[in-house]
């Protein structure tokens, strides 16, 4: 019988699972990717959504770092959406609706095509470790393969059952089969798990709608995409638009008399569901002063009829939901595509994990995606990169990738699932980013492409276009607070600025005008700025200069507070220090410090229970730890 050895074992073909088998793979390792069904690997089983507030400028961090998300998104949308431009430009990124089974197959075939990863179909029921340390999986079939690092993402799959009322079945997403056996595995290794739940609303047919009674939601006028290498683009024109409607008092009456027979409130379900996604009747009895809520019609496939009603999530049983959704005005004759569920799962509490998504308490075992607490596909395939990054960095002896909060909502994300610890599935916001002014959508490639090609995630040729790209931004910006134009001259395009420009000589920078609205294609089509004739730039490059000329004041007090973070960070704590022996932290807080274990005085003063007072005593007892450590060596 043959022997089956790879460097990586990735257990689920989720979003996760595939980023963490593709970037491993990248990095040249042998990949082995575990699937309970390769036809649904990329399997898009609630929203068929890429992107959206904080989560866009996480596909585009994903694609800096040589990731896949943005690429498939790119590649099989329905409709391209900027979101938040009334906002400031540190939270403004893209949304994009996609056809569920264009981008599942987009996935699947990269995953069948791509060097040094093998695709298995099949269950994994027992992982073989000795010492701490993995050395393999046995499969269903009681098949072993061996590996160096296994990385578990098995998303809301493992001991998943679906809710409908009273109605309650053990299946995974999309009436998948669910995985068991691993949950109770991962128990008796000492690893806490816990359970969670999440949801998803009713499908309709199209031509049951009547569109009349919506409102139309088309995406955003011009070129926009989540990679950096995309270049091709879907016209406005052939956009597919979404619709928005209301629910109304009459729903909620149903609702609120049928409240008893959701799984949710009968007491069926026990687990926690994600606040910032809620099922409709929770909106019902949370927002009892609300007469109406949103319910978006978004179509799932480009030449099918499925339309996916976001925001109406429920748990309710299937005759009371065809009465909710026949309540909406321009919904009265929906005919059902797939009713509405819930899905209770076990997940491994992320407290387990260091900052490399690695257990704990095990040397090679890596956690990613919906397992590790979070919710959603862009989450998940974040941390299903990071966690590819460190098996293979692990396995090589190399130093672990970590991203800190100053340079990546990715690090933000798993800094405050690890630290933090959670109680529902955690969602990204740009609320949870201190420095998100930094961390904008635009400029994700000069955070990251660096680091992606040191590690070998992105090829020379992709390198040295973002090379010369930055050279020519940096270029366009020297330019533009350098040239100077007379009063004169501006005051025929900009009138608006005749107050601005009576100061001074009479003379304004052209970086000054870009602060007061105008634009680098402004200025070259207008005013003709011969410095810039020659210089040929995207959009995104366009955006990413004029963000940094717009945004260069608060941009620099921003440096300066993550000067002060970077500090913290620096002040590692040493790794065999037994706080228990500690003197001057306070009972709770060494707890805290003993079970999550930071790697620095920044992680450890983020702690939930560590006081002001216990991270000024932990200062004092790492001196003096560091100078009894010195002293012995003396000896």
């Amino acid at each position: 019988m043959k022997i089956l050895k790879y460097d990586i074992i990735v257990v689920g073909g989720g979003h996760a699972g595939i980023e963490a088998a593709l970037s491993a793979a990248k990095m040249k390792n042998s990949v082995l990717l575990c699937t309970l069904n390769i036809k649904k690997i990329a399997n898009m089983p609630c929203n068929t959504s890429i992107g959206g507030s904080a989560k866009g400028i996480v596909v585009r961090e994903i694609d800096a770092l040589g990731g896949h998300m943005g690429k498939a998104a790119d590649s099989t949308y329905l409709q391209m959406k900027v979101l938040n431009t009334s906002k400031g430009a540190g939270v403004q990124c893209l949304r994009a609706q996609c056809d569920k089974e264009k981008y599942l197959l987009y996935m699947q075939n990269l995953c069948l095509s791509t060097d040094n990863l093998t695709v298995r179909e099949c269950e994994i029921k027992e992982i073989l470790y000795k010492n701490k340390k993995i050395f393999g999986i046995k499969d269903n079939n009681n098949k072993i393969i061996y590996c160096k690092a296994l990385i578990l993402s098995t998303g809301t799959y493992m001991n998943a059952c679906i809710h409908q009322g009273s109605d309650k079945k053990n299946s995974g997403p999309d009436g998948e089969k669910s995985s068991n056996g691993l949950s109770d595995f991962l128990k008796s290794m000492g690893i806490n798990v816990i359970r969670l739940k999440t949801g998803t609303p009713p499908r309709i047919a199209k031509e049951s709608i009547d569109f009349t009674k919506a409102k139309i939601m088309p995406g955003t006028r011009g070129k926009y995409a989540f990679s950096y290498t995309t270049n091709k683009f879907v016209s406005y024109k052939n956009q597919v638009p979404c619709y928005l409607m209301f629910t109304n008092e009459k729903t909620h009456e149903i609702i609120k008399r049928n409240i008893k027979k959701s799984a949710r409130y009968s007491g069926k379900i026990k687990s926690v569901g994600p606040r910032y996604c809620p099922s409709i009747e929770e909106k019902i009895i949370n927002f009892s002063d609300k007469t109406q809520h949103h319910i978006f019609l978004e179509q799932e496939y480009k030449d099918r009829n499925s339309i996916y009603l976001q925001g109406f999530s429920t748990s309710m049983p299937c005759d009371i939901q065809e009465q909710m959704v026949h309540s909406i005005v321009g919904l009265e004759k929906a005919i059902f595509l797939k009713y509405a569920y819930a899905i209770e799962y076990d997940s491994i509490d992320p407290l387990e994990l260091d900052l490399t998504l690695r257990v704990k308490k095990y040397e090679n075992l890596y956690i990613a995606g919906q397992i590790c607490g979070t919710s959603g596909y862009e989450e998940a395939a974040a941390l299903g990169l990071i966690a590819g990054i460190n098996a293979s960095q692990l396995i090589k002896k190399q130093d672990p990738f970590i991203l800190r909060r100053d340079e990546a909502y990715i690090g933000v994300m798993i800094d405050d699932i690890v630290t933090k610890g959670i109680t529902e599935p955690y969602r990204l916001l740009s609320s949870r980013a201190e420095y998100r002014l930094s961390l904008r959508h635009d400029n994700a490639d000069l955070r990251l492409t660096e680091k992606a090609y040191k590690l070998g995630l992105i090829d020379k040729q992709r390198y040295r276009k973002f090379k010369i790209k930055e050279k020519q931004e940096k270029k366009v910006i020297a330019i533009l607070n350098k040239l100077t134009f007379k009063k004169k001259e501006i005051n025929l395009f900009l009138p608006k600025l005749k107050q601005y420009l009576s100061n001074d000589n009479g003379r304004i920078f052209a970086s000054d005008l870009i602060k007061n609205g105008s634009s680098i294609d402004f200025l070259k089509k207008r005013i003709k700025i011969k410095e810039l004739k020659n210089i040929k730039l995207s959009n995104i490059a366009k955006n990413q200069i004029e963000n940094a000329i717009r945004f260069a004041g608060y941009i620099k007090i921003q440096k300066a507070e993550i000067q002060k973070f970077q500090k913290k960070e620096n002040l590692l704590i040493p790794k065999n220090i037994n706080y228990f022996d500690l003197n001057n932290i306070a009972f709770e807080a060494r707890q805290k410090l003993d079970r999550i274990k930071p790697v620095s005085i920044g992680q450890a003063s983020r702690i939930s229970g560590v006081n002001y007072s216990d991270i000024l005593g932990l200062i004092i007892d790492i001196k003096k730890y560091n100078q009894e450590k010195n002293s012995r060596k003396k000896q």
